[in-house]
């Protein structure tokens, strides 16, 4: 019988794409694929599961879709107050 590959390393793997494709909400979906991520990265340590591959797949896209969505909050409260202070109308 085979190692059991570790289910939260393919929680923090779908999590990671998913925040990278999501819009605002993929801050909150890669903040929990970062922490899924770390925990498996823990219990396939301890236990000898399989699985690390995906887990390390997860945490680093969970880390560039949080950096991409706070990129895009930013974005996006500097054009909103571009436009307040340029906005010329009475």
């Amino acid at each position: 019988m085979g190692r059991v590959t570790n289910s939260k390393s393919i929680y923090s793997l779908t999590l990671g794409i998913l925040s990278i494709i999501v819009p605002y909400i993929g801050l909150i979906l890669g903040i929990i694929g970062l922490i899924f991520a770390s925990k498996s990265i823990k219990e396939i340590e301890s236990y000898k599961q399989e699985g690390r591959g995906l887990a390390t797949s997860g945490k680093v896209c969970s880390i560039v879709g949080i950096c991409l969505q706070v990129l895009l909050l930013l974005l996006l409260a500097i054009s909103i107050s571009v436009y307040f202070l340029t906005n010329t109308s009475p």
